[in-house]
């Protein structure tokens, strides 16, 4: 708030970040700070903002390429000068000038690289001269290796860089072990134990400086006591009242201190009786506790530190009531009433129209010339010694003033939303997501008030230049505009408006136009903008003021206005006859007006024929004089009767007395047309005019007609009626006539000649409709449901009515153009019935009355049927192929080429079954006849759905298009496999005679028809064996004796036919198997051992032919193993007793089994040697000075044990752990005590028992001396 006035003592406005959720609270109740935030203690100077690095910019400027994206553009330049190196690196020659050019241009280019990259500055790539350096000369000693040629160790890297990643063997159970995890096994040697020598008891009071306090909903907390290394039977604690000053010593006793410390241990579920316990001790009053003495169970004092606990009253804070209404633009007038102990920070927020702000904050409140200890101390201690005012602590009341301008109308709130103390005491009022009900806020935490518009008010149509103008004793309203400060400066709906004006009578004003001092105040309410202020009295009015029950607001300009009362209408009369120049007789009045008031004016009358009903009338006027004329048609007495007058400000007045005016009229003869304008007719009729008749009957009327240049005269006599009809003869030419009126005789004689004419526009024919063409005929082809206009011609008049005839029914249609059309979307012959235009009935061309509208024929699809596909069912069937033979069908097409065909291949295993696989394709044809070519590239049933059918004119429409399917079965071709392919069927040499058997496997249907083809090594030609009618699906091949050589031969399938005749022939590549005759194999130990450690390796020697399938027993567990070469080496790593029961190289199928009892093929493996210590866990235990613990070795393996173990520094933060000792045991036994009474770290190093040896990896020792046999 920038119109905010702020304390001396408060920091600068910008509101502070919130720190929701950096407080929680204690077990008691009390709001305390969280870990992070520390003891209250001298509030320092805000510190000042770091100056910015002195690093230079990059290069290319972060906000266009960032640096991530700039490092990867740097990588990836790298990788293709690496790529394009070792393109050279490939096409190099052993020409050793083009090596040394390439090293050259190597170099050089590395050179550039690597120097330049300093300069662009990118993080992580800044590096220093002499790491370029190192980098330039690695890259030009590789440029020269590969350039000139000098091999690289590369396989005995990879091989290096494979053992480190991949250090896996293959166990005696058959499965990869990792070598480095089985050699140094960390759960060989578990356990240590940490021995700490605790220091004398000790006491504190409030040992995390948690703040505390007392409100009405806190009536008790419990403050921490904690005691370490000590059992206390007397506490006394000194509390020092804040408003008294006064002294009280609180003792807990043996009974109430047992209490407590079971509590804590209850609570805090403590390991050992030595560990420090925490006291809760309550309380109920406010002031400050200092722990003073502590006994134990010896009745020894122990030395409290110095501590003491602030117990204060809860800081709360209110926002002061001060009304719910504002205007704009006013200031906020709120206070914030802070209480608790000062210094105090309060925060708040402005909330306006549902819209929070940003939350301000105000701090180090206080009164004038406070102290706290707690913005000075340095020490721990509040109370210092003989010093006992603590009237500090004390709470105090502060006002917090807040005004800022109120620029924005709308709800405002001002909430307070935390409150905190010198001591630390946090209330927050804001609901929090851990809260598990919503709290219920106090309506002094939060001050709402409505800010409302200031009216405004102007004068709107009256000024010092228009006056307003009102009649005598009438009311008139003061023609003002509301309006607001609001935007768009809308007026105020809702509450009533106060407005206040000055008002001075006409004769009072003064000459300047200015109110007199005897002006008088008018002050009057208005309930809603749509009223006015109601003024009577001519003088002069100006606006003063204007408000609302809110708010005042502002009067705008123009703010005065005169009212006037002109004087009221009235007329003088003045008249002379007006008399006919042939007969003499009066033909009517001219009235001469002298007018009174205000222009314009309405004179009402009435005219009075004798005989008649008396007709009202009025005249206009707009000066002070008129003239009006009364010259009425008929002959007769008529009077003229003045009655009433109006101007601009008065309403209808009446005339006291009326003005009366007689006179006998006898107008003079006169003839018109009772309708003006032209008249249009068609050819061969009459025409008809009406005319009207005044004067003295009986009348004599003569008319012309006139056409083409030739003048026809016409007399009528004797016409007694006013209206007379004219009736033509027949007009039989087309054109333009002329009818006029030429004069007109009364029964007095007097003859007046007229100029009154009509015109006759005589159509030269009638009118016709007819069809027009497309194309030159009145035929049309066109594609179905396309919207077609049929061409009419129409001569005539419009608009015409035109009936005809359509496919369905009769219709009618109002035309309004010549050339129009008729829409349409049937087929069929369109006949033209009758026509008529504006003006005459038409006839119909019979030559070009009817129109053929036809539509394109759709496109239609069929299959050729053949002797292999036949129609039936609905659908077509195609015979049966073989799987990947040749087929097809044809498709008949009809319609207007191109074609474009869509169809739907639908693969299922087998008729009827669920579809495994569907595939849309579409087919386009330029002629009537297309190819499709069946799918028989996997056999199952096959079903071609034609979905979408179009041509050239038409699109596919499904409502016409009815699908078209074929099926057809394609059969799988048979298939015949070795069960075991690729395996080789081997004979032993002392197996004389007999026919091995082969396993093979069929699919297809049976019977079935093999070959097979035996190659011999070291023969070129096969031979071939036929097998005829195999009626199973497996069969066993028994290949004569005769066709087996010694040595290797192989046997392959050649072809198989099944019953269907689908023939398959393997491809050359097919899998095979092989037949051999060979000795039995033999192995042979490495070691002349029989006893192993776990993690050892068992290694043995084979002979035979390589691989060997080598049989043993491991623990009772028979084993089969493969091994690919003439060594068979297997890791131990489990312990039990080995044994080779049998061999078999990859020669023959012999099994060259070994004697059970043979010593040298059995290997016993013991297994690794264990320790635990303290249960094989990390145990930590305190003894006092002098005191002793006990260390527990537990063994697993074969006695006697030897272990060494050391004792070591405790670890500390960042201190090194030190070696202190180091010790060798030997135990005969599983387990083993040893007293320690020095303070330290102890653990085992290594271990060894009757067979095998461990040491764990510890500094300065190698981590790979592993397991080792030993001899007792």
């Amino acid at each position: 708030m920038s119109g905010t006035p702020r304390l001396r003592s408060a920091f600068p406005s910008t509101p502070q970040t919130s720190q929701k959720g950096r407080f929680r609270t204690s077990n008691n109740g009390t709001p305390i700070v969280g870990e992070n935030v520390g003891t209250p203690r001298k509030l320092q100077d805000l510190p000042s903002p770091a100056k910015p690095s002195e690093t230079a910019a990059p290069l290319i400027p972060f906000d266009i390429i960032d640096a991530p994206s700039q490092r990867f553009y740097v990588f990836s330049v790298y990788v293709f000068l690496f790529a394009y190196r070792l393109y050279d690196f490939y096409n190099l020659t052993v020409d050793e000038v083009e090596s040394f050019w390439l090293f050259m241009k190597w170099v050089a280019f590395d050179g550039v690289f690597l120097f330049l990259l300093p300069a662009m500055r990118i993080p992580w790539l800044e590096w220093n001269v002499g790491t370029v350096l190192l980098l330039f000369f690695l890259h030009a000693t590789l440029d020269g290796m590969l350039m000139f040629r000098i091999p690289l160790p590369i396989p005995a890297l990879l091989g290096a860089l494979w053992k480190v990643f991949f250090d896996d063997e293959m166990a005696i159970t058959e499965h990869k072990v990792n070598v480095g995890k089985l050699l140094h096994n960390s759960s060989v040697i578990l356990g240590k134990q940490i021995i700490n020598i605790l220091p004398e008891g000790s006491a504190v009071l409030n040992p995390k400086k948690e703040p505390f306090c007392l409100d009405s909903t806190v009536h008790q907390i419990q403050i921490p006591i904690q005691i370490n290394q000590t059992t206390p039977v007397l506490i006394e604690i000194m509390r020092i009242d804040l408003e008294t000053m006064q002294n009280e010593t609180i003792s807990i006793s043996a009974s109430a201190t047992r209490k407590l410390m079971k509590a804590a241990r209850k609570s805090q579920k403590a390991a050992s009786a030595a560990s420090p316990l925490l006291l809760h001790y309550p309380v109920k009053k406010t002031g400050i506790y200092i722990l003073r003495k502590v006994l134990d169970e010896t009745k020894l004092e122990v030395q409290p530190k110095r501590s003491d606990v602030v117990v204060v009253t809860c800081p709360q804070a209110s926002v002061r009531p001060t009304g719910d209404s504002r205007c704009r633009n006013e200031l906020s007038n709120v206070a914030l009433e802070v209480e608790g102990t000062p210094p105090l920070r309060i925060k708040y927020r402005t909330t306006v129209n549902g819209i929070p702000r940003e939350a301000s904050e105000f701090q180090s409140l206080q009164p004038e010339d406070f102290v706290s200890p707690l913005t000075k101390h340095e020490t721990n201690a509040l109370v210092r010694a003989n010093e006992e005012d603590v009237s500090w602590a004390q709470s105090h009341k502060l006002m917090v003033p807040l005004n800022e301008t109120l620029i924005k109308s709308g709800k405002w709130t001002y909430s307070v939303e935390e409150v905190q103390d010198a001591v630390g005491n946090i209330i927050n009022y804001v609901e929090s997501e851990e809260d598990e009900k919503p709290r219920a806020r106090s309506d002094s935490l939060l001050q709402t008030f409505t800010v409302h518009e200031r009216p405004t008010i102007v004068l709107d149509g009256c000024d010092s230049r228009n006056p307003l103008r009102s009649a005598k004793g009438e009311k008139a309203r003061m023609p003002v505009r509301y309006g607001s400060t609001a935007p768009g400066k809308k007026a105020i709906f809702g509450p009533a408006h106060t407005v206040e004006y000055l008002f001075t009578p006409e004769d009072d004003v003064l000459p300047n136009g200015g109110h007199s001092l005897t002006a008088q105040p008018i002050r009057t309410v208005l309930e809603t903008t749509n009223k006015q202020p109601i003024i009577s009295d001519a003088g002069l009015y100006t606006l003063k003021s204007v408000s609302t029950k809110y708010c005042t607001g502002e009067v705008l300009e123009p703010a005065t206005c005169v009212l006037q009362h002109p004087p009221e209408p009235d007329l003088v009369l003045s008249s002379q006859n007006i008399t006919d120049k042939c007969a003499g007789s009066p033909i009517g009045l001219r009235v001469a007006l002298d007018l009174i008031g205000t222009p314009p004016f309405m004179v009402h009358y009435t005219e009075h024929k004798k005989g008649d009903v008396p007709r009202p009338k009025r005249a206009r006027m707009t000066s002070l004089r008129g003239q009006i004329d009364l010259t009425p048609p008929a002959a007769g007495h008529y009077t003229y009767t003045f009655k009433a007058i109006s101007d601009e400000v008065y309403a209808e007045k009446s005339l006291k007395p009326e003005l009366v005016l007689e006179q006998d009229v006898k107008p003079s003869a006169s003839a018109h047309f009772a309708h003006s304008g032209s008249l249009e007719t068609c050819i061969d009729e009459a025409a008809s005019f009406s005319v009207i008749l005044q004067g003295e009957s009986p009348w004599t009327l003569e008319y012309d007609l006139v056409h083409s240049g030739k003048r026809k005269k016409h007399h009528v006599k004797d016409i007694h009626d006013e209206e007379y009809t004219i009736h033509t003869e027949k007009l039989t030419s087309g054109g333009e006539y002329t009818l006029s009126l030429v004069s007109i005789t009364d029964r007095q004689g007097c003859k007046e000649f007229l100029k009154e004419q009509s015109t006759i526009n005589v159509r030269h024919e009638r009118p016709k409709a007819y069809f027009g063409q497309i194309d030159g005929k009145r035929v049309i082809r066109t594609l179905e449901r396309n919207q077609v206009q049929l061409p009419l011609k129409l001569t005539g008049t419009g608009p015409w009515n035109l009936k005809y005839k359509t496919p369905q029914k009769v219709e009618s249609q109002r035309i309004y153009n010549a050339n129009d059309f008729i829409t349409t979307k049937e087929e069929g012959i369109y006949e033209l019935l009758s026509v008529k235009d504006s003006i005459c009935p038409g006839s119909i061309d019979e030559n070009a009355k009817q129109f053929d509208l036809a539509w394109v024929p759709r496109p239609k699809l069929k299959i050729a049927e053949t002797a292999t596909t036949i129609f039936e069912g609905g659908f077509y069937v195609k015979d049966a192929v073989c799987e990947g033979d040749e087929d097809s069908f044809d498709v008949i097409l009809s319609g207007t080429p191109p074609y474009e065909v869509s169809y739907e291949q639908h693969f299922k295993a087998k008729r009827g079954g669920k579809a495994l696989g569907q595939a849309k394709k579409d087919l386009k044809s330029a002629l009537g006849l297309a190819s499709v070519r069946t799918d028989t590239s996997q056999s199952g049933f096959y079903e071609y759905k034609f979905t979408r059918l179009g041509d050239n004119n038409y699109d596919h429409d499904f409502k016409k298009f009815q699908p078209v399917v074929l099926q057809q079965l394609v059969n799988p071709r048979p298939e015949a496999r070795f069960n075991n392919p690729g395996k080789t069927y081997s004979y032993c040499s002392r197996e004389a005679e007999g026919e091995e058997v082969i396993p093979v496997t069929f699919t297809g249907v049976p019977p079935f028809y093999l070959e097979i083809e035996i190659k011999h090594h070291g023969t070129s030609k096969p031979e071939t064996v036929s097998f005829p009618s195999i009626t199973s699906h497996s069969h066993n091949l028994r290949i004569p004796h005769k066709k087996l050589h010694l040595g290797h031969s192989n046997i392959s399938i050649r072809k198989v036919r099944d019953a269907r005749g689908c023939t398959r022939k393997p491809p050359t590549s097919s899998p095979r198997v092989q037949i051999s005759v060979h000795d039995a194999p033999s192995a042979i130990p490495l070691e002349d051992r029989n006893d192993y450690c776990v993690g050892e390796r068992l290694s043995f020697q084979l002979s035979g032919q390589m691989p060997f399938s080598v049989f043993y027993t491991f623990n009772g567990k028979q084993q089969k193993a493969q091994s690919p070469g003439t060594t068979f080496r297997r890791m131990a790593e489990l312990p039990g007793t080995f044994t080779i029961t049998g061999l078999k190289d990859s020669a023959s199928e012999c099994l060259a089994s070994t004697p059970a009892n043979n010593p040298l093929l059995t290997k016993v493996i013991h297994p690794i040697p264990s320790v635990r210590l303290s249960r094989g866990l990390e145990s930590r235990v305190d003894i006092h000075e002098g005191g002793e613990a006990e260390l527990l070795f537990e063994f697993t393996g074969t006695a006697p044990f030897e272990f060494t173990y050391t004792r070591s520094t405790n670890a500390r933060k960042g201190v090194k752990s030190k070696v202190l000792e180091i010790r060798t045991e030997t135990s005969y036994d599983h387990s083993m005590r040893i007293r320690a009474s020095e303070e330290g770290t102890y653990e085992v190093i290594s271990i060894k028992d009757r067979w095998c040896s461990f040491a764990k990896a510890t500094e300065g020792t190698a981590a790979g001396r592993g397991q080792k046999l030993l001899t007792y």
